[in-house]
């Protein structure tokens, strides 16, 4: 749980928040899929708590958080569902967007320490990346149901449904294609800062690297 904001930590969060500056601003890091949008933004938030720990990660879960509610608004890449949730109701929108992607990289990056302790980084590095991607899809579409479950757009979407196979059947392919593509990036990415001494994970001293 220990966060030095030190020069090193800055730089750091200083070039993820470029990346998710460019993925949110860029085509590069979402492509839609129906209300839905598979996005690379998660990759920054993982590598965050692979890097910084869990403070670290919701650090920049939370910017993250706040570049996707900007694009409610048509600012960056336009989001068609956030639109809609924002018209219906703002101050919802906002928690919507952001708490399930500061509360992603916090629970990543304590997920990245605790798998770190009891394997190894590189196995950590993979699992967070898992992990990161499954918790935004699922942290993301549960708040989604829970503070506009009850509005028409919603039940619409719903169809009836009750929540676990609508978030199931909503997210689908985007949710698995997501997944995929983060464990691979974060796994190999993260482990090659590891290797190359450009970031010491909190528990690299009590991990082998194998």
């Amino acid at each position: 749980m220990k966060f030095k904001l030190d020069t090193k930590s800055m730089v750091l969060l200083g070039l993820l928040t470029a990346i998710v500056v460019l993925f949110s601003f860029t085509p590069i890091g979402s492509i839609p899929i129906g209300p839905l949008v598979i996005t690379l933004n998660v990759i920054p938030v993982a590598i965050a708590a692979i890097a910084l720990g869990p403070i670290g990660g919701a650090i920049m879960g939370a910017i993250f958080g706040i570049f996707s509610f900007l694009q409610c608004f048509g600012i960056g890449i336009p989001s068609g569902m956030g639109a809609i949730l924002a018209e219906i109701n703002v101050p919802l929108a906002f928690i919507q967007r952001f708490v399930p992607r500061a509360l992603d990289g916090f629970l990543a990056g304590l997920i990245f320490n605790g798998v770190a302790k009891a394997t190894d980084v590189r196995l950590s590095c993979f699992v967070t990346g898992f992990c990161t991607a499954l918790m935004n899809t699922a942290f993301f579409m549960l708040a989604l149901v829970f503070l506009f479950g009850n509005t028409e757009y919603v039940q619409g979407l719903m169809k009836g449904k009750s929540v676990i196979p609508f978030i199931v059947s909503f997210v689908g392919i985007n949710a698995v294609c997501e997944m995929i593509v983060c464990t691979i990036i974060t796994g190999a990415v993260g482990f090659a800062l590891y290797k190359a001494k450009l970031i010491k994970p909190i528990t690299a001293e009590k991990a082998s690297a194998k």
